[in-house]
């Protein structure tokens, strides 16, 4: 990603609120708006071999689907 391009999507960040925990979606949301070019790279991760998660599976998994619902509802819906 360009610096151009980061600096459009961190101006344009309030467009989908400011409740990304992770700022991942910060991005995808950001491209998919801008209609920047997305490639999905595959990761394999391994299982932590020290310390622990500090992740709540189950509230973060549910604030990434609020998210989603609310990211959908501004890019398809608008």
């Amino acid at each position: 990603m360009s610096a151009k391009h980061y600096a459009l999507l961190a101006a344009n960040r309030a467009y989908f609120g400011d409740f990304d925990p992770y700022g991942d979606f910060d991005l995808i949301f950001g491209a998919a708006r801008f209609n920047l070019k997305i490639v999905d790279i595959p990761i394999r991760y391994r299982e932590r071999t020290y310390g622990e998660t500090n992740i709540s599976r189950w509230s973060g998994g549910v604030t990434l689907l609020r998210m989603f619902f609310f990211a959908l509802r501004r890019l398809r819906f608008a």
